[in-house]
């Protein structure tokens, strides 16, 4: 098989009239802020989104019963046994403010050396254009569908995937039946393969917090007195070893172990591994896990305890020799299939608890479930099969990542098999400065995605 050069994918794309009004379509939802987490333009993007689709024949919900409207967007097949396919997206993205390096402005999609720019480009709207592209490309060469492809586009994800839940209860016949669902997005790593995954981590994140006086008390008394301070370390101290195995009691019982076709698939196919991330990010502490089997089991199969942010006392130039009377942390543990949000908080409000810690305030922040698949469901497999046609690289088969996102959520409710892939590379920068995608990465998503529209004709 001969397969397409870079520099051809990017000159099909500029040659392609359909790729080229939607690239258009993409320039617009990338200057069009939807950002959950401020509250900002998710109705207006929603809005767009409905014209886009209903122009070229899409039957079009959009239900703002909740903060972030729900968007579906059916194309139907003629045919009456058509088989469904479910394309998953979000609309909503992370902000772009001050605390970001960016080359151009965030929220004007810029072409620089064969990559595309632009908070979302990646994550997610560009994914979106891609497959409606395909789809638009596939219905202009034969005049209709062999297959119904349904658009369900939230704008939340950013954000746990508020509300979710309860738009897909109340559009789950509408939904099904189906036979398979393509997940938001996915990446080239950095061997060149695809990236196929069949899952993800949960996620519960929490605050601790804890009041030791009513004001900040002079460090003289620092020999006498407990502050909030060291109160808050000791407590944190207690729920992870030095290894980074979380100490909180009944957690390892509830998890469910990984079968040995998942790891199987990690240890053919995954490449993380602790010296090239210390070379990515400059680590200068030592690995959890350096060997790396241990390594990739951890990564991938358990949970994990994290420390996003401490603060306490007194920050500014110079001394100020106090005993703080505050003292706060967000924290997060990432979940394997086994562990849900609440059964976890539950057990680390009893460990603080028990270890003595009653003086810390507990509150729950957010949490989602994770789920897994070994990826062998035959409507996997074909995907699979088709991208090993269009990768000269390959591709590189996971049952989960380590990230979150709502996919249990989605499949508890719509229970069809779901795969991820899509146009990202393994320094896109997702919720980072430059966010980015190569231009023969999406082109060839539009292939991948039109191939697999054609293996559903009669």
């Amino acid at each position: 098989m001969i397969f397409s050069r870079s520099e051809e994918q990017v000159e099909k794309f500029r040659q392609d009239e359909v790729a080229q009004h939607y690239f258009e379509v993409l320039r617009t939802l990338i200057a069009k802020k939807s950002i959950f987490a401020q509250q900002i333009g998710l109705q207006d993007v929603a809005a767009y989104l409905g014209e886009v689709f209903s122009s070229v024949g899409a039957e079009v919900t959009i239900d703002e019963t909740y903060p972030a409207p729900f968007i579906i967007a059916e194309f139907k097949s003629p045919r009456p046994d058509a088989a469904t396919i479910i394309f998953y997206n979000h609309y909503d993205t992370v902000p772009a403010d001050d605390d970001q390096v960016w080359t151009d402005d965030p929220f004007k999609l810029t072409v620089r050396k064969g990559y595309m720019y632009g908070r979302g480009v990646d994550d997610d709207k560009g994914h979106i254009t891609a497959r409606l592209t395909a789809v638009r490309k596939y219905v202009r060469q034969f005049g209709s569908l062999p297959v119904n492809i349904i658009f369900m586009m939230e704008g939340a994800e950013e954000s746990a995937s508020k509300d979710l839940e309860k738009y897909l209860e109340k559009y789950r016949d509408r939904l099904l039946p189906a036979d398979l669902l393509i997940w938001e997005q996915g990446s080239k790593n950095v061997l060149g393969q695809l990236e196929i995954t069949g899952g993800n981590k949960g996620i519960v994140t929490f605050d601790l917090s804890v009041t030791s006086a009513e004001v900040d008390i002079h460090s003289r008394y620092g020999a006498v007195l407990e502050s909030s301070a060291w109160y808050l370390l000791r407590a944190i101290s207690s729920m992870r070893d030095n290894d980074g195995r979380i100490l909180i009691e009944g957690l390892y019982d509830h998890v469910l172990e990984p079968s040995e076709r998942e790891l199987d698939l990690v240890d053919r196919y995954a490449i993380e591994n602790s010296e090239d991330l210390r070379k990515l990010y400059g680590l200068r502490l030592p690995a959890l896990q350096p060997e790396r089997r241990a390594f990739l089991k951890t990564y991938y199969f358990e949970p994990s305890l994290s420390i996003e942010g401490l603060s306490s006392g007194y920050q500014g130039q110079g001394v100020k020799t106090i005993l703080p009377a505050e003292a706060s942390a967000k924290m997060e543990i990432r979940l394997v299939p086994g562990l849900s949000p609440k059964l976890v908080f539950d057990l680390l409000q009893k460990h603080l608890w028990r270890h003595g810690f009653d003086r810390v305030k507990l509150t729950y922040t957010l949490g989602e479930e994770s789920y897994r698949s070994d990826m062998s469901h035959p409507a996997v497999l074909k995907v699979i099969d088709l991208a090993k046609g269009l990768y000269k690289e390959g591709v590189s088969i996971l049952p989960t990542t380590a990230g979150t996102g709502p996919m249990h959520t989605v499949y508890d409710i719509l229970a069809l098999p779901m795969l991820a892939f899509g146009i990202g590379n393994a320094n896109s920068r997702d919720h980072g400065g430059d966010e980015n995608v190569a231009i023969a990465d999406y082109y060839t998503h539009i292939e991948l995605i039109e191939e697999l529209i054609k293996t559903y004709e009669p």
